[in-house]
């Protein structure tokens, strides 16, 4: 049950959005531009791949199911690729470069003074670009601020289960993008 009196039956971040509009639009739109934004060098399958690492690894069931989907939703025929990453990354059929930049986003969501020099140039060495990292850390610190708003309002989460309505989820976060609900 959530800890405010939020809209009845809306999951997470949107009731949240319904229940501060004027907030809300840009949280929105600050997603939009992360995860969808056309000029990144990191696919959307990878951006959301990122969110959904560090929302898994913030236990947030709300942000690690939905990214999780829009995440498999573009991976298309390689979605399985998703849960490899999401149970061992290292061991995952992904680049050494996208390796090293979840190494980095799990280090931004521990405690992000732990990213080292060393750190930034591994990823360099594989291939990483300066946007890269700066990508994957922006995306990390946003995302552990997003799991801490679901989860510190107690949002109503769907059971992670539940594989027909994330996959729902995820299909519109994939192709619509993030649009605020009306």
């Amino acid at each position: 049950m959530p800890h405010i009196d939020l809209p009845a039956q809306v999951p997470g971040i949107r009731s949240l959005v319904m229940f501060r509009p004027d907030t809300g639009k840009h949280l929105y739109e600050w997603a939009q531009v992360l995860l969808r934004g056309g000029d990144s060098p990191l696919s959307e399958a990878e951006r959301e791949l990122i969110a959904a690492f560090v929302s898994n690894r913030n236990a947030c069931t709300f942000c690690m199911s939905s990214h999780a989907a829009a995440a498999r939703y573009l991976y298309k025929d390689d979605a399985q690729t998703v849960d490899f990453v999401l149970n061992d990354y290292q061991q995952a059929p992904i680049s050494e470069k996208m390796k090293a930049l979840l190494t980095i986003a799990g280090k931004v969501q521990a405690d992000a003074r732990q990213v080292s020099a060393d750190d930034v140039a591994f990823a360099h060495a594989q291939g990483a670009t300066d946007r890269d990292i700066h990508d994957t850390v922006l995306i990390a610190a946003t995302f552990c601020m997003f799991n801490r708003y679901v989860d510190g309002l107690a949002t109503i989460t769907p059971p992670a289960e539940d594989l027909d309505t994330w996959n729902v989820m995820g299909e519109r976060m994939a192709t619509v993008g993030y649009v605020p609900p009306k």
